[in-house]
């Protein structure tokens, strides 16, 4: 398809609409110059025009003018984009390509109906699961008896997996942790030393049953740097995945319920040790725009949303006890890089505790985790991930960092895949040992 063929013309869509549907004040913007095309991990993946920005973007119009059926073909290229935002980084117009997307896949929710197994399954995860703490803890308990019981080995010796299909999957599934986070939420950790700030800790959802290490590493970090850290009782997961995924009611369900707890008391900082939570959140006054009595809260919950490696790079480090004196090599996480623009921040924070920094060729080019991307689209995924490693071995390297919990399992399963002996870190881990 020439670019001179993209040439639908839209109008907004009509009064009653879902506030959901995909404007053309959004599309507009769009001049189909192609420029996204090269920073788009799908569309150099499969060669194939309707699964690259611009593609999508013509699709949706089409869709939007009732000139294309939301079928089959459309929910198959808008669920192949992975989400990473490169493409808003290369355009020179500024189209929100994210929020286009986020609004078609509410499009598909509403309108198009999944296999059964399919729609039950998503129905299943993101509503029930991660929208609830209760529901996760016993979903995560069970996944801990299956993997220590021995059970998860014999199914996979038997290689009833690999017969299901589900063989790479099951291997992305990360090692639930043997005491969870939740116990910590409703916590104060004071300062150490003179105190320097007041901020409020985001758990997550995944965290709290995978990465418990990870949180407790970060409230270790921050308090060794003079801060004050709460973790609010009540809050829940962000909404993130949910949004991502076309289900942008439950997401505003769960932004309004952080909302109301995150601003109740008075913090310096809302802080999150995870680029997809932090990118979303940073877009609550998105999802609430035409919310008169949630719109201006979530501009200030907004204002108040830091990753915590720019919160930290932001106040400055104090000295470490040690040096991590090794080659690291940072992988940017699409999430904070070119969603949130945060690039040089950890950059900073790891030079500051003596890391030896190495660049990564195409560092801020997806490496295929994209939230449950890896699940849903596995073998795409696969494949992306297998540039990235290409990527990863060309250099020479001690550890491998990153600062979102999906790059680590991604870039772990990569490691594993291609044998390779480096450990997959987030910076809050290397800044822990720091100052340990």
């Amino acid at each position: 398809m020439s670019d001179n063929t993209i040439t639908a013309v839209a109008s907004n869509p009509p009064a009653n609409a879902s506030p959901d549907v995909p404007t053309w004040d959004l599309l507009r913007t769009c001049v189909h110059c192609g420029l996204c095309l090269n920073h788009c991990p799908t569309y150099k993946t499969l060669g194939v025009e309707m699964d690259s920005p611009r593609g999508r973007i013509y699709q949706v119009v089409r869709m939007n003018d009732g000139e294309l059926e939301l079928g089959d073909s459309f929910v198959k290229h808008i669920d192949q984009c992975l989400g990473c935002v490169a493409c808003e980084v290369a355009c020179p117009s500024g189209v929100k390509y994210g929020r286009i997307v986020e609004r078609a896949r509410a499009q598909i929710e509403q309108k198009y109906q999944r296999p059964f197994f399919a729609r039950t399954v998503r129905n299943l995860f993101y509503r029930k699961i991660i929208s609830n703490f209760g529901t996760l803890k016993f979903v995560a308990t069970m996944m801990r008896l299956y993997q220590r019981s021995g059970l998860q080995s014999l199914t996979r010796a038997t290689g009833i997996l690999k017969l299901m299909g589900m063989a790479d999957i099951e291997r992305l599934s990360p090692a639930i942790d043997k005491e969870f986070f939740f116990g910590q939420i409703g916590k104060t950790f004071p300062a150490v030393g003179e105190r320097r700030g007041k901020v409020a800790f985001v758990a997550g959802c995944i965290n709290n049953v995978a990465f418990s290490h990870l949180n407790n590493a970060t409230i270790f970090v921050l308090t060794q740097n003079g801060i004050e850290v709460h973790v609010p009782a009540g809050q829940g997961c962000c909404g993130a995945l949910h949004a991502h995924a076309g289900y942008r009611e439950e997401s505003r369900a769960l932004a309004r319920n952080n909302i109301k707890i995150f601003l109740g008391a008075d913090y310096d900082a809302i802080v999150t040790n995870a680029a997809g939570c932090g990118s979303h959140m940073k877009e609550y006054d998105d999802l609430f725009e035409h919310d008169t009595e949630f719109i201006d809260r979530a501009k200030q919950f907004k204002a108040k949303c830091k990753d915590v490696t720019e919160y930290l790079a932001g106040i400055g480090l104090r000295a470490p006890k040690k040096k991590i004196a090794q080659r690291v090599a940072y992988q940017d996480p699409c999430h904070l890089a070119n969603a949130q623009r945060v690039r040089v921040q950890p950059r900073d924070l790891l030079k500051a505790i003596g890391c030896d920094l190495v660049e990564l060729p195409h560092s801020d080019q997806c490496c295929g985790s994209a939230g449950v991307y890896n699940v849903a689209q596995n073998e795409l995924s696969m494949k992306i991930l297998a540039a990235k490693m290409d990527d990863v071995q060309s250099v020479t390297s001690d550890i491998i960092a990153t600062a979102n919990v999906g790059c680590l399992m991604q870039l772990r399963a990569g490691m594993t895949q291609r044998g390779l002996t480096q450990p997959v870190k987030h910076v809050m881990e290397l800044l822990e040992e720091a100052y340990t």
